[in-house]
């Protein structure tokens, strides 16, 4: 009777699960319908390589795109190296103590703060006192606050699971901290690398709250390869910021939904990446 009685709650809990992970899907399918219906008409060739402009009577999303690559790749610049060697520091070097603890629980709070507080902040430090003005060095630096707990933490976890024995192989044949640090440690946690910093580059994609105190709104593409330069220390609004913008304050659904389908494309793309690149360096996988 226990027996039967085991095994009928088993069978209830398991099919609660079951029902738990269908609803997920099917909230997950609802959206991409919805939003795919609504914005794959908006999207276009001169939607995606043009500019808006009421003189021209075009609308177009191209610096906003610009903006986005720009704003990720001065972040993720400064974030893999300081948040990889950050990790590598605290897990190899600096061995079981208070003052790691204490790193770690700060990481864990700043990685759970509201990023509108990191954009008030990097309204007041970065646009104010520094003097950088509304621009997308200061929306990167904001960022590059706000991903680096979430690389640092990946990081940790990623060399966590590498098995001491590389390690003590490794010193026990001669070979140097550093040496066995960057030929066998960073190889073989390099997929949980990898993940922490494609999930950081998801963020920043994502983030619209703290970028709208730092990096403004302008929407226009770089003049030749030298503006590039200069478009760093101009306002520049992300895809999300645009969204926002057209949905709110411009009351243009259609072009914000077409920025809404942009987006699920680049996640979807993104999702994709992390799973090739964490089976392509997944060294266990490979012997």
């Amino acid at each position: 009777m226990i027996k039967k009685r085991r095994r009928i709650s088993d069978q209830i809990i398991k099919g609660l699960i079951v029902l738990s992970a269908l609803l997920s899907i099917l909230l997950l399918l609802l959206i991409i319908v919805f939003v795919v219906s609504k914005g794959i008409g908006q999207v276009n060739w001169d939607f995606l390589t043009t500019v808006t402009s009421v003189r021209k009577g075009t609308i177009g999303i191209a610096g906003n795109i610009f903006n986005t690559i720009l704003i990720i790749v001065l972040t993720m610049l400064f974030t893999i190296p300081i948040g990889v060697g950050a990790a590598i520091f605290l897990n190899e070097y600096a061995g079981k103590g208070k003052i790691v603890t204490v790193i770690e629980f700060a990481t864990e709070v700043l990685s759970g703060i509201p990023s509108i507080i990191f954009g008030l902040f990097g309204m007041m430090f970065f646009v104010e006192t520094l003097g950088l003005g509304y621009c997308i060095l200061s929306g990167a630096l904001t960022l590059i606050l706000m991903v680096l707990p979430l690389v640092i933490r990946n990081t940790q976890e990623a060399l966590k699971t590498v098995p001491d024995g590389y390690r003590q192989g490794a010193i026990g044949l001669g070979a140097g901290k550093w040496y066995m640090i960057r030929t066998i440690l960073i190889p073989s946690a390099m997929p949980g690398i990898i993940t922490g910093a494609i999930l950081a580059i998801g963020r920043i994609v994502g983030e619209s709250a703290a970028l709208i105190f730092t990096a403004g709104s302008a929407k226009l593409l770089p003049k030749g390869i030298l503006g590039v330069f200069d478009k760093m220390f101009e306002s520049g609004g992300t895809l999300t910021i645009q969204l926002y913008l057209s949905a709110t304050s411009e009351g243009d659904f259609d072009t914000a939904f077409g920025i809404a389908y942009v987006l699920l494309i680049i996640v979807f793309i993104i999702n994709i990446l992390t799973k090739y690149l964490t089976k392509r360096f997944d060294t266990t996988r490979q012997k």
